[in-house]
Protein backbone atom coordinates (compact mmCIF):
# COMPACT_ATOMS: atom_id res chain seq x y z
CA UNK A 1 0.00 0.00 0.00
CA UNK A 2 1.45 3.38 -0.96
CA UNK A 3 1.56 6.30 1.41
CA UNK A 4 -0.88 9.11 0.75
CA UNK A 5 0.83 12.45 0.54
CA UNK A 6 -1.22 15.39 1.71
CA UNK A 7 -0.29 19.02 1.65
CA UNK A 8 -2.21 22.24 1.98
CA UNK A 9 -2.70 24.44 -1.02
CA UNK A 10 -1.93 28.06 -0.22
CA UNK A 11 -4.52 30.50 -1.55
CA UNK A 12 -3.02 33.92 -2.24
CA UNK A 13 -3.68 37.12 -4.18
CA UNK A 14 -1.27 39.48 -5.93
CA UNK A 15 -1.74 42.82 -7.66
CA UNK A 16 -0.12 44.56 -10.62
CA UNK A 17 -0.33 48.31 -10.03
CA UNK A 18 0.90 50.60 -12.82
CA UNK A 19 1.39 54.38 -12.93
CA UNK A 20 3.29 56.35 -15.58
CA UNK A 21 4.88 53.22 -17.15
CA UNK A 22 6.15 52.05 -13.75
CA UNK A 23 4.98 49.18 -11.57
CA UNK A 24 4.67 49.20 -7.79
CA UNK A 25 6.79 46.46 -6.20
CA UNK A 26 7.64 45.74 -2.59
CA UNK A 27 11.13 44.84 -1.43
CA UNK A 28 11.23 42.08 1.18
CA UNK A 29 13.86 40.38 3.30
CA UNK A 30 13.41 36.62 2.93
CA UNK A 31 16.43 35.22 4.74
CA UNK A 32 19.06 35.22 2.00
CA UNK A 33 22.00 37.39 1.10
CA UNK A 34 19.73 39.63 -1.00
CA UNK A 35 16.31 41.13 -0.64
CA UNK A 36 13.61 40.07 -3.11
CA UNK A 37 10.99 42.01 -5.03
CA UNK A 38 7.32 41.10 -5.32
CA UNK A 39 3.98 42.58 -6.22
CA UNK A 40 1.89 43.47 -3.23
CA UNK A 41 0.56 40.02 -2.33
CA UNK A 42 -0.42 37.75 0.47
CA UNK A 43 -2.54 34.94 1.81
CA UNK A 44 -6.30 35.01 1.64
CA UNK A 45 -7.49 34.78 5.23
CA UNK A 46 -10.38 32.69 6.55
CA UNK A 47 -13.72 34.31 5.71
CA UNK A 48 -12.15 36.55 3.06
CA UNK A 49 -12.42 36.45 -0.72
CA UNK A 50 -9.55 37.21 -3.12
CA UNK A 51 -10.70 40.77 -3.94
CA UNK A 52 -11.04 41.77 -0.30
CA UNK A 53 -7.71 40.09 0.47
CA UNK A 54 -5.77 41.95 -2.21
CA UNK A 55 -7.20 45.34 -1.26
CA UNK A 56 -6.12 44.66 2.35
CA UNK A 57 -2.67 43.36 1.35
CA UNK A 58 -1.94 46.31 -0.97
CA UNK A 59 -2.79 48.77 1.78
CA UNK A 60 -0.75 46.89 4.42
CA UNK A 61 2.31 46.42 2.21
CA UNK A 62 2.40 49.71 0.26
CA UNK A 63 0.20 52.26 2.10
CA UNK A 64 -1.73 52.71 -1.16
CA UNK A 65 -5.48 52.41 -1.51
CA UNK A 66 -6.22 51.08 -5.00
CA UNK A 67 -9.17 50.48 -7.30
CA UNK A 68 -9.29 47.02 -8.85
CA UNK A 69 -9.75 47.17 -12.62
CA UNK A 70 -9.26 43.59 -13.85
CA UNK A 71 -8.60 39.97 -13.03
CA UNK A 72 -5.50 38.39 -14.58
CA UNK A 73 -6.51 34.86 -13.64
CA UNK A 74 -5.49 32.05 -11.36
CA UNK A 75 -1.76 31.31 -11.38
CA UNK A 76 -0.61 27.95 -10.01
CA UNK A 77 2.94 27.75 -8.68
CA UNK A 78 4.75 24.70 -7.30
CA UNK A 79 7.81 25.45 -5.18
CA UNK A 80 10.95 23.35 -5.09
CA UNK A 81 10.08 22.14 -1.60
CA UNK A 82 6.70 20.73 -2.65
CA UNK A 83 4.35 23.57 -1.75
CA UNK A 84 1.54 24.58 -4.09
CA UNK A 85 0.19 28.11 -4.37
CA UNK A 86 -3.02 29.16 -6.11
CA UNK A 87 -2.47 32.88 -6.69
CA UNK A 88 -5.24 35.17 -7.90
CA UNK A 89 -3.76 37.95 -10.05
CA UNK A 90 -5.36 41.40 -10.21
CA UNK A 91 -4.76 44.71 -11.95
CA UNK A 92 -5.42 47.94 -10.04
CA UNK A 93 -5.09 51.69 -10.36
CA UNK A 94 -3.52 53.68 -7.51
CA UNK A 95 -6.19 55.84 -5.87
CA UNK A 96 -4.83 57.32 -2.65
CA UNK A 97 -1.54 57.23 -0.75
CA UNK A 98 -2.30 56.80 2.96
CA UNK A 99 1.18 57.37 4.46
CA UNK A 100 0.66 54.60 7.02
CA UNK A 101 3.32 52.20 8.39
CA UNK A 102 4.10 49.19 6.19
CA UNK A 103 4.04 45.53 7.25
CA UNK A 104 7.20 44.73 9.21
CA UNK A 105 8.57 42.35 6.54
CA UNK A 106 8.46 45.08 3.86
CA UNK A 107 11.73 46.98 3.57
CA UNK A 108 10.59 49.47 0.96
CA UNK A 109 8.30 50.09 -1.99
CA UNK A 110 9.51 50.95 -5.49
CA UNK A 111 7.96 52.19 -8.73
CA UNK A 112 10.02 50.33 -11.35
CA UNK A 113 9.99 50.14 -15.15
CA UNK A 114 9.49 46.84 -16.94
CA UNK A 115 13.16 46.97 -18.00
CA UNK A 116 14.26 47.32 -14.36
CA UNK A 117 12.00 44.42 -13.35
CA UNK A 118 13.40 42.22 -16.11
CA UNK A 119 16.91 43.04 -14.86
CA UNK A 120 15.88 41.95 -11.33
CA UNK A 121 14.50 38.73 -12.84
CA UNK A 122 17.83 38.05 -14.57
CA UNK A 123 19.56 38.56 -11.20
CA UNK A 124 17.07 36.12 -9.58
CA UNK A 125 15.82 38.89 -7.27
CA UNK A 126 12.10 38.38 -7.93
CA UNK A 127 10.25 36.42 -5.25
CA UNK A 128 8.89 34.02 -7.87
CA UNK A 129 8.63 33.74 -11.67
CA UNK A 130 4.99 34.81 -11.31
CA UNK A 131 6.02 38.41 -10.57
CA UNK A 132 7.24 39.04 -14.12
CA UNK A 133 4.57 36.79 -15.68
CA UNK A 134 1.73 38.77 -14.09
CA UNK A 135 3.24 42.08 -15.21
CA UNK A 136 3.73 40.84 -18.77
CA UNK A 137 0.14 39.55 -18.82
CA UNK A 138 -1.10 42.94 -17.59
CA UNK A 139 0.95 44.82 -20.21
CA UNK A 140 -0.43 42.57 -22.97
CA UNK A 141 -3.94 43.38 -21.65
CA UNK A 142 -4.67 39.71 -20.99
CA UNK A 143 -7.27 40.11 -18.29
CA UNK A 144 -10.86 39.34 -17.39
CA UNK A 145 -13.64 41.40 -15.82
CA UNK A 146 -13.81 41.33 -12.03
CA UNK A 147 -17.30 39.86 -12.34
CA UNK A 148 -15.78 36.42 -13.06
CA UNK A 149 -15.15 36.20 -9.30
CA UNK A 150 -18.24 35.54 -7.22
CA UNK A 151 -17.45 36.77 -3.70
Amino acid sequence: MSAIRTSAIHSTAACVIQRDNRFLLVEEAKGGPFTVFNQPAGHIESGEGPMAAILREVEEETAWRVTLSGYLGLYIFHTGDGQTFHSHGFIAEPAEFLDTPLDTDIISTHWLTLTEIRALSAQQRLRSPLVLKRIEDAVSERCYPLSVIQE
